[in-house]
């Protein structure tokens, strides 16, 4: 007797998604560990030395995380009022923050106390930045000016106005220790050059600008503000190169990946979205909870960490990187390993005789109630496992298989009104999925066959009945609805052919005339529909 064979279960491809290489990537994500903030998290920023902690900006306190810590490694909580924009410099030593209080601390990563204070701005500073040469302090305020500190002296060294509107973001140049970048709400960009006494380019996004961003060779700017996503060749005296309008709300913040082909935006409208930095296509597309207001990608793209609104700080890791940490342990490990992989890679010879052991087959719940022959049962079954895992594709594969049997009709027959019900709101939920409607057309016309009796006698199956009648009875419109669009289509493109040209010879024959005939006999007309 032959062993039995358990029902194949089908892999349908989703629809409206087309699985690339890109989206593996970007899906090669665990789930999310989530962190409760004090408040909305502002900023981001990944130390550029590792371990590479790092910082997040929120409510009247600077949080520093490790790589995979899920509670705070230092805190820095000296802000009489919200802090603003907590960067490290790129020693990783040092970091510097803004606040409501117009003040701008300067931090010891490994103390508490803040090692200087730079007084000077009358409104909230929101950007601060390290120049490239580590011993000096850029930022913007509310006050319309940004200005350059000393880091030794604590004293400022320059200052511009030249801003109508609160600035609200900046970046450094980190090849040119003289040249920053300043973003404003009074919808413009503004390159400044410390050698001289005021901007050497401008450029007007039209929106409030919201965040800035330099690729690595600083030969391209990217701007973010209303629903725009701008990029400008810094090479060409500003020239605007890209304009995305992809969100729906404003865009809040951007970022690059580690390898530079790759730009991420984050947005209120609670998406971000990733692009491919040569066409400048999404490719990719996270969804969160919340609106985004930072964003922040690991080095080698190890984790992404984005911030909230509503305080939650969402952690992604890359699967698998967590493994370096555990080095030791896999080395101890390895010995054990190789004795149960020993004689893996063996190549049988001609003499050698094979003793093979058995593999016991463990069948799934469904299967077995079909190898007993509980039809019924097997069905019931499988709708409890799509009640557990929401996976239709199971329930189907196991009404196709007893179709396949002939004994589909049984399974569906005699169930009480709880068993029908159950039935039912599984084929409305999914006759009309064109990957399950073969199948489920069959179980719906049988089901109907078999409870035409008694239709009247349970409002709630009376309900059913109709809903999936009228499921039917709608998708059938639309396929006229859908041939006759086909069949216009034909005719149009029947009609848009360039027709071939034919001797006057072969019309004549055509016509049923010849030279010496009069051609002036009506044809028939020829009717249309």
């Amino acid at each position: 007797m032959s062993s039995f064979k358990p029902t194949k279960i089908p892999v349908y491809p989703k629809l409206g998604e087309k699985v690339t290489q890109e989206t593996l990537y970007w899906k090669d994500y665990k789930a999310p560990i989530q962190i409760k903030e004090f408040g909305a998290i502002t900023n981001l920023d990944f130390s550029p030395v590792a371990p590479h902690n790092f910082a997040v900006t929120a409510f009247t306190r600077i949080h520093i995380y490790g790589p995979f810590s899920q509670e705070p490694v230092k805190t820095f909580t000296k802000f009489k009022d919200n802090a603003y924009c907590g960067r490290f410099r790129s020693d990783g030593q040092l970091l510097v923050a803004g606040c409501e209080d117009t003040q701008v601390r300067l931090f010891d990563v490994c103390g508490k106390v803040a090692l200087r204070m730079f007084k000077g701005h009358t409104k909230a500073v929101h950007v601060t930045d390290f120049t490239s040469d580590r011993y000096q302090i850029f930022t913007g305020s509310d006050d319309y000016t940004c200005r350059l500190w000393d880091i030794p002296n604590s004293t400022e060294l320059l200052s511009y106005q030249e801003h109508t509107d609160y600035i609200r973001c900046g970046i450094t140049s980190k090849l040119n220790s003289n040249l920053f970048i300043t973003g404003s709400y009074d919808h413009t960009l503004k390159v400044f050059d410390t050698r001289t006494d005021k901007s050497v380019l401008s450029m007007d996004h039209g929106q409030p600008v919201e965040s800035l961003l330099l690729y690595p060779s600083e030969g391209l700017l990217v701007s973010a503000g209303g629903r725009y996503v701008k990029v400008w060749d810094l090479l060409k005296a500003g020239e605007p190169l890209v304009s995305l309008k992809n969100h729906h709300k404003t865009v809040t913040c951007l970022c690059l990946s580690s390898n530079g082909q790759r730009l991420l935006s984050g947005s209120l409208d609670r998406h971000v979205k990733v692009y491919n930095t040569t066409t400048y296509k999404v490719v990719h597309n996270f969804d969160y909870a919340a609106s985004i207001l930072s964003l922040g990608l690991a080095p080698n793209d190890e984790s992404i960490v984005v911030g909230m609104t509503n305080g939650i700080l969402s952690i992604k890791h890359r699967k698998g990187s967590e493994d370096s940490k555990e080095g030791v342990v896999q080395q101890r490990r390895r010995p054990s390993y190789r004795v149960f992989v020993k004689g893996k890679n063996y190549v049988p010879k001609q003499d050698d005789y094979l003793i093979g052991k058995p593999v016991k087959e463990h069948l799934a719940k469904y299967d077995r109630q079909l190898k007993k022959f509980n039809v019924s049962k097997a069905l019931d079954t499988a709708l409890e496992t799509y009640t557990r895992t929401r996976k239709p594709e199971i329930t189907v594969a196991v009404i196709k298989e007893l179709d396949r049997r002939g004994k589909l009709k049984n399974a569906l027959a005699g169930r009480d009104e709880q068993g029908l019900s159950r039935l039912l709101s599984f084929l409305i939920g999914h006759v009309v999925n064109q990957r399950f409607a073969p199948v489920l057309i069959t179980a719906a016309d049988m089901i109907l066959d078999i409870y035409r009796s008694t239709i009247g006698q349970s409002p709630v199956i009376d309900r059913q009945l109709l809903r999936l009648q009228d499921l039917i009875e709608r998708e059938i419109d639309y396929e006229q609805d859908l041939l006759e669009v086909l069949g216009m289509l034909d005719a149009i493109f029947a009609c848009s052919l360039p027709k071939k040209e034919v001797p006057s010879s072969n019309i004549s024959r055509q016509n049923g005339l010849t030279q010496g005939e009069s051609s002036t006999t009506v044809p028939p007309q020829i009717q249309t529909s």
